[in-house]
């Protein structure tokens, strides 16, 4: 069993429980999936790019992603139907807990001027959406070799029902969550 997921079983769910009064177990919010996507747009054109880009991705979450392709053509962004726009990966179970798990513990230590992931990315529902400037973060990708710099972009999908209890679920998951400008302290 993955070390996050064992934390929640162990340490969340008693947590939220005590936190919202929710008497049911099942009642609790849990992580649904992960949805990690990158767009390559002009890198697209060039077939041997986006299988580099691909196989990075790879490396990265564990699962071989899928290619995204343009619904329709937009001649002003010089688009045409069905070329390839993005990547995207689905990650659920184990292979999600562990990509979390990596994520918070390795990869956002690493990144340049971190300072916790802003409230304002959770929508009202409870899911999180935030970006990732540059891949190479993550101990997987060889800095050296990688010869195109891209972006990620991470959903967290959650079962929560509102924005609060998303935003507790996913704090105490460990994912470091700043607190709002105007919130305050607590003694």
């Amino acid at each position: 069993m993955p070390r996050l997921q064992e934390k929640y079983r162990k340490t969340v769910i008693p947590a939220m429980q005590k936190a919202f009064g929710i008497k049911n177990v099942m009642a609790i919010p849990k992580i649904e999936k992960v949805v990690v996507n990158t767009g390559i747009g002009r890198l697209g054109k060039d077939e041997k790019t986006a299988e580099r880009i691909a196989k990075e991705l790879t490396l990265i979450v564990g699962q071989k992603p899928v290619f995204k392709k343009a619904k329709k053509s937009i001649s002003g962004f010089k688009l045409r139907e069905g070329v390839n726009v993005g990547i995207a990966v689905t990650l659920r179970g184990k292979r999600m807990y562990d990509f979390l798990d990596r994520l918070i513990a390795i990869a956002l230590p690493r990144s340049r001027d971190f300072r916790g992931i802003d409230a304002k990315n959770f929508d009202k529902m409870g899911n999180l959406n935030f970006g990732i400037k540059e891949s190479s973060i993550f101990p997987e990708i060889n800095y050296e070799n990688m010869k195109d710099v891209f972006g990620l972009e991470v959903t967290v999908v959650t079962t929560a029902k509102n924005r609060e209890k998303g935003i507790e679920l996913l704090k105490q998951m460990g994912l470091p969550i700043k607190k709002p400008a105007g919130a305050s302290l607590q003694l």
